[in-house]
Protein backbone atom coordinates (compact mmCIF):
# COMPACT_ATOMS: atom_id res chain seq x y z
CA UNK A 1 0.00 0.00 0.00
CA UNK A 2 1.53 3.40 -0.92
CA UNK A 3 0.59 7.07 0.77
CA UNK A 4 -1.02 9.62 -0.86
CA UNK A 5 -0.42 13.28 -0.47
CA UNK A 6 -3.35 15.30 0.29
CA UNK A 7 -3.81 18.70 -1.39
CA UNK A 8 -5.28 21.62 0.12
CA UNK A 9 -8.20 20.20 1.89
CA UNK A 10 -6.14 17.15 3.12
CA UNK A 11 -8.52 14.55 1.66
CA UNK A 12 -6.89 11.76 0.27
CA UNK A 13 -4.13 11.25 3.12
CA UNK A 14 -4.22 7.68 4.57
CA UNK A 15 -4.03 4.40 3.12
CA UNK A 16 -4.89 3.47 -0.42
CA UNK A 17 -7.55 0.64 -0.69
CA UNK A 18 -7.87 -2.74 0.57
CA UNK A 19 -5.88 -5.38 -0.92
CA UNK A 20 -7.47 -6.27 -4.11
CA UNK A 21 -8.90 -2.72 -4.69
CA UNK A 22 -7.85 -1.50 -8.08
CA UNK A 23 -8.43 1.93 -9.90
CA UNK A 24 -10.12 3.57 -7.32
CA UNK A 25 -9.35 7.61 -6.62
CA UNK A 26 -7.62 6.56 -3.38
CA UNK A 27 -4.85 4.97 -5.23
CA UNK A 28 -3.86 7.80 -7.81
CA UNK A 29 -0.74 8.48 -6.45
CA UNK A 30 0.00 12.02 -5.80
CA UNK A 31 -3.08 14.69 -5.50
CA UNK A 32 -2.11 18.04 -6.29
CA UNK A 33 -4.09 20.89 -5.50
CA UNK A 34 -4.57 24.13 -7.12
CA UNK A 35 -2.67 27.16 -6.28
CA UNK A 36 -3.22 29.71 -3.41
CA UNK A 37 -3.74 32.82 -5.61
CA UNK A 38 -6.92 31.40 -6.78
CA UNK A 39 -8.54 32.01 -3.18
CA UNK A 40 -6.83 35.03 -3.18
CA UNK A 41 -8.52 35.78 -6.25
CA UNK A 42 -11.57 34.60 -5.66
CA UNK A 43 -12.20 36.68 -2.37
CA UNK A 44 -10.63 39.43 -4.13
CA UNK A 45 -13.67 39.07 -6.45
CA UNK A 46 -16.09 38.69 -3.34
CA UNK A 47 -15.05 41.67 -1.93
CA UNK A 48 -14.75 43.74 -4.99
CA UNK A 49 -18.53 43.21 -5.43
CA UNK A 50 -19.91 43.02 -1.60
CA UNK A 51 -17.81 46.31 -0.42
CA UNK A 52 -19.24 48.53 -2.79
CA UNK A 53 -23.03 47.24 -2.56
CA UNK A 54 -22.87 47.46 1.30
CA UNK A 55 -21.42 51.38 0.87
CA UNK A 56 -24.05 52.05 -1.11
CA UNK A 57 -26.86 50.25 -0.12
CA UNK A 58 -26.67 51.54 3.57
CA UNK A 59 -26.48 55.30 2.86
CA UNK A 60 -29.61 54.78 0.46
CA UNK A 61 -31.88 52.84 2.63
CA UNK A 62 -31.00 55.81 5.37
CA UNK A 63 -32.03 58.19 3.23
CA UNK A 64 -35.34 57.34 2.06
CA UNK A 65 -36.89 55.20 4.45
CA UNK A 66 -34.68 55.89 7.89
CA UNK A 67 -32.40 54.23 9.73
CA UNK A 68 -34.31 50.81 10.77
CA UNK A 69 -34.45 49.81 7.30
CA UNK A 70 -30.66 50.68 6.71
CA UNK A 71 -30.22 47.70 9.12
CA UNK A 72 -30.84 45.81 5.81
CA UNK A 73 -27.17 46.65 4.35
CA UNK A 74 -26.37 44.38 6.87
CA UNK A 75 -27.85 41.51 5.03
CA UNK A 76 -25.53 41.49 1.73
CA UNK A 77 -22.55 42.25 4.26
CA UNK A 78 -23.33 38.71 6.10
CA UNK A 79 -24.09 37.00 2.59
CA UNK A 80 -20.01 38.29 2.25
CA UNK A 81 -18.72 36.89 5.24
CA UNK A 82 -20.37 33.37 4.50
CA UNK A 83 -19.08 33.40 0.77
CA UNK A 84 -15.30 34.05 2.32
CA UNK A 85 -15.45 30.95 3.90
CA UNK A 86 -17.50 29.23 0.78
CA UNK A 87 -14.62 30.43 -1.64
CA UNK A 88 -12.43 28.95 0.47
CA UNK A 89 -13.44 25.47 1.06
CA UNK A 90 -14.47 25.47 -2.18
CA UNK A 91 -10.96 26.16 -3.46
CA UNK A 92 -9.83 23.64 -1.03
CA UNK A 93 -11.44 21.15 -3.08
CA UNK A 94 -9.89 21.29 -6.28
CA UNK A 95 -7.47 18.68 -5.96
CA UNK A 96 -5.96 16.23 -9.41
CA UNK A 97 -3.74 13.41 -9.99
CA UNK A 98 -1.87 12.21 -13.12
CA UNK A 99 -2.50 8.02 -13.33
CA UNK A 100 -0.65 5.95 -15.50
CA UNK A 101 -3.82 5.92 -17.98
CA UNK A 102 -6.00 8.81 -16.96
CA UNK A 103 -5.92 12.42 -15.37
CA UNK A 104 -8.51 12.44 -12.13
CA UNK A 105 -10.06 15.65 -11.25
CA UNK A 106 -12.06 16.14 -8.06
CA UNK A 107 -13.81 19.17 -6.70
CA UNK A 108 -16.39 20.61 -4.97
CA UNK A 109 -17.76 20.50 -1.40
CA UNK A 110 -21.69 20.39 -1.37
CA UNK A 111 -21.98 18.47 -4.97
CA UNK A 112 -18.84 16.35 -5.53
CA UNK A 113 -17.32 15.54 -8.57
CA UNK A 114 -14.83 13.30 -9.72
CA UNK A 115 -13.27 13.45 -13.29
CA UNK A 116 -11.67 10.92 -15.11
CA UNK A 117 -10.31 11.99 -18.43
CA UNK A 118 -8.46 8.91 -20.36
CA UNK A 119 -5.36 10.10 -21.95
CA UNK A 120 -6.63 8.16 -25.42
CA UNK A 121 -9.35 10.47 -25.30
CA UNK A 122 -7.76 14.01 -25.43
CA UNK A 123 -8.37 15.59 -28.46
CA UNK A 124 -7.12 18.76 -27.38
CA UNK A 125 -5.31 20.32 -23.97
CA UNK A 126 -5.81 24.11 -23.87
CA UNK A 127 -3.87 26.86 -20.97
CA UNK A 128 -5.59 30.12 -21.12
CA UNK A 129 -5.31 32.60 -18.87
CA UNK A 130 -7.54 35.95 -17.99
CA UNK A 131 -6.41 39.17 -17.76
CA UNK A 132 -7.71 38.88 -13.87
CA UNK A 133 -5.78 35.51 -13.93
CA UNK A 134 -2.85 36.91 -15.06
CA UNK A 135 -2.80 39.53 -12.37
CA UNK A 136 -2.76 36.66 -9.35
CA UNK A 137 -0.35 34.50 -11.56
CA UNK A 138 -2.80 31.92 -12.73
CA UNK A 139 -3.11 29.61 -15.52
CA UNK A 140 -6.29 27.30 -16.54
CA UNK A 141 -5.71 24.04 -18.14
CA UNK A 142 -8.94 23.17 -20.38
CA UNK A 143 -8.95 19.18 -21.40
CA UNK A 144 -11.43 18.98 -24.92
CA UNK A 145 -12.37 15.07 -25.61
CA UNK A 146 -14.73 13.69 -27.69
CA UNK A 147 -18.12 13.71 -25.46
CA UNK A 148 -19.67 16.84 -25.71
CA UNK A 149 -20.35 17.17 -22.46
CA UNK A 150 -16.93 16.92 -20.89
CA UNK A 151 -16.04 19.75 -18.74
CA UNK A 152 -12.74 18.75 -17.63
CA UNK A 153 -10.72 21.48 -16.22
CA UNK A 154 -8.45 22.72 -13.64
CA UNK A 155 -8.53 26.41 -12.46
CA UNK A 156 -5.56 27.93 -10.62
CA UNK A 157 -2.77 26.30 -11.66
CA UNK A 158 0.25 28.27 -11.87
CA UNK A 159 1.82 29.06 -15.69
CA UNK A 160 4.74 26.65 -15.70
CA UNK A 161 2.89 23.80 -14.12
CA UNK A 162 -0.20 24.60 -16.66
CA UNK A 163 2.68 24.40 -19.50
CA UNK A 164 4.31 21.45 -17.67
CA UNK A 165 0.93 19.58 -17.26
CA UNK A 166 -0.61 20.25 -21.26
CA UNK A 167 2.56 19.12 -22.48
CA UNK A 168 2.91 15.69 -20.29
CA UNK A 169 -1.30 15.00 -21.21
CA UNK A 170 -1.04 16.06 -24.97
CA UNK A 171 2.57 13.47 -25.39
CA UNK A 172 1.01 11.07 -23.25
CA UNK A 173 -2.61 11.35 -25.21
CA UNK A 174 -0.61 11.03 -28.33
CA UNK A 175 0.88 8.03 -27.63
CA UNK A 176 -2.14 6.20 -26.17
CA UNK A 177 -4.27 7.35 -29.28
CA UNK A 178 -1.75 5.73 -31.80
CA UNK A 179 -2.97 2.84 -32.06
CA UNK A 180 -6.87 4.12 -32.63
Amino acid sequence: MSQLTGGPSGRGTGQAGHAGETGGPEEAGRWRGVERGLLRMRRTLLTAVSVPLVAVLGPVLWLAAGPWWAVLAAAPAAVALWGWRAVARNWASWRYAERDDDLLIERGVVWRGLTVVPYGRMQLVEVTSGPLERHFGLARVQLHTAAATTDAHIPGLAPEEAERLRERLTELGEARSAGL
